[in-house]
């Protein structure tokens, strides 16, 4: 498969586009891959448009790591079309078997032979599914969850005929655009995760027709209680701390007499009447408030920005693969390391940004916290530009930023392009004191300047330290070659205000 060296494909293939197949190409897009969709609905392309602006609004909220360039999206008319020299395709098609059998042949008989076709049924079995395939080898499941571009989760699963390389390379694909691929150990109807669901959706609607509790009652038991837990800790994590000391044994012995108790009803299945969906629809209507659907897609999208951020301190869950998927981004948008024919005689400039609307505040110029974000990734591009990469922070070395001064000189608007020039002022084997200038670039205006000091640390010791020789030689380098430029002129302020004179 003709990848980057990110593992990311170049280009895919997405046979749908409705909800699932429009999260795909929003996960695909914003990820930096090409997709060629291909749907009969003729308004297929200004639904999937409209997912991917909700994923573009929801990833600048969630990172502040620079994106790939996004991949370009092309609607086409036909399935050969859509799959000619792509790399991956995803088939995401009304959850028919027999649609989906069709397609699948159609698109294998058309596909290049090494590509791997992935399918997004969410409990269609892949031996069923893979049943009229040429090459049924390289066929395999790829269930996501909505909304496909924030879930992580997608569970992939072979069929009798599908390889186990097909599996490692869905995965492989799944992994580079941000997902947690979870490989299941065999077919069954449903999966993991839905058959999961399923029982919990069984028992809700027998307490709703039986009139126990409202859809929105349901919905608050479990998102102001067990939802939250489940978020970074699923279930038997859950019920091994609930425990105690004694741990999952103890608590198998204390609450596994209560599964015999008559509480469920999870054998059985409530007859969906006109009664129940009317009952259903209407307390759903109210539970819903008037907002419209793109409404409740933003604020979905928001909460679970909100989740992830939360866990990505703790680097738990899907926070600490958001965490890894960002430092890939990092890594990637500042590829090069300091090189000995590298000109280094002047300021580096190693970061670049655009003022996003949610950085204006209310007086229309960016706040003045995205000036610090803008010169914290600037020193962030300047430590792997001398070779702090991913291994060495997990190694426990890493510099913290032990002193800022701010300078804010003119605005920056919406959707202005920014640069950062920076210069090293000074170091030791432990120290480094730059200084970053912030310019709107095109007029080459000065913005804000930033003068930082920063301490080489272990971080597991949690204090200061050398850092390794390769790293100090090069930023001594930078420091030889910046003394013969000159001296900023801001460098070295301090704040204060000057006595008039006269005054006492």
């Amino acid at each position: 498969m003709d990848e980057h060296a990110t593992g990311r494909p170049r280009a895919v293939a997405l046979l749908g586009g409705g909800v699932i197949g429009g999260g795909w190409a929003a996960r695909f897009v914003l990820n930096g891959v090409d997709v060629r969709l291909h749907d009969p609905d003729p308004d297929a392309a200004r639904k999937v448009d409209a997912t991917v602006d909700n994923a573009r609004r929801a990833y600048r909220k969630l990172t502040l790591a620079p994106l790939p360039a996004e991949g370009a999206l092309t609607v086409v008319t036909s399935v050969e079309e859509a799959v000619a020299g792509v790399d991956f395709v995803q088939e995401s098609a009304p959850e028919r078997e027999d649609v989906k059998r069709a397609l699948l042949a159609t698109a294998c008989r058309a596909a290049e032979p090494h590509v791997v076709i992935g399918s997004s049924t969410s409990g269609l079995l892949p031996s069923r599914l893979q049943a009229d395939m040429e090459h049924a080898e390289r066929l395999a499941v790829g269930h996501p969850f909505n909304p496909v571009y924030l879930l992580p989760l997608v569970e992939v699963c072979g069929g009798e005929r599908t390889s186990p390389a097909t599996l490692q390379r869905a995965a492989a694909v799944y992994r580079s655009v941000g997902m947690w691929p979870l490989v299941l150990r065999k077919e069954v109807d449903g999966f993991v995760a839905d058959r999961l669901l399923e029982a919990l959706w069984r028992e809700a609607l027998w307490l709703v027709r039986d009139d126990v509790a409202t859809v929105q009652e349901i919905d608050d038991a479990i998102r102001y209680g067990a939802g939250l837990r489940w978020s970074f800790m699923g279930t038997f994590l859950t019920y091994r701390i609930a425990g105690g000391e004694a741990g999952m044994r103890h608590f198998m012995a204390q609450f596994g007499p209560a599964l015999r108790l008559p509480w469920t009803k999870l054998m059985d299945v409530p007859e969906l009447d006109e009664a129940l969906i009317d009952k259903i629809v209407t307390q759903s209507d109210e539970q819903a408030g008037g907002r419209s659907i793109r409404q409740l897609e933003e604020l979905r999208d928001d909460c679970l920005v909100a989740v992830i951020q939360g866990l990505r301190t703790h680097r738990f869950g899907a926070g600490a693969l958001l965490d890894h998927h960002e430092r890939a981004f990092l890594e990637a948008s500042h590829p090069m390391v300091m090189g000995d024919g590298d000109d280094i005689s002047r300021p580096l400039r190693l970061h670049t940004a655009r003022v996003l609307p949610e950085w204006v505040d209310y007086n229309g110029h960016a706040h003045e916290s995205r000036y610090l974000q803008v010169f914290g990734d600037a020193s962030d591009a300047f430590f792997r530009y001398v070779g702090i990469d991913a291994a060495y922070l997990a190694a426990g070395g890493s510099y913290y930023t032990v002193e800022t001064h701010l300078s804010h000189l003119r605005e920056a608007a919406a959707g202005e392009q920014l640069h950062v020039t920076t210069q090293v002022l000074g170091c030791d084997d432990k120290r480094l004191h730059v200084f970053h200038e912030l310019y709107r670039s095109g007029d080459e205006v000065l913005l804000a300047t930033a003068e930082q000091m920063f301490l080489h640390v272990d971080t597991a010791a949690g204090r200061a330290r050398p850092g390794r020789p390769e790293i100090i030689d090069r930023i001594a380098r930078l420091a030889a070659a910046h003394t013969a430029l000159p001296t900023p002129e801001r460098a070295g302020r301090a704040i204060g205000v000057s006595r008039v004179p006269g005054e006492r």
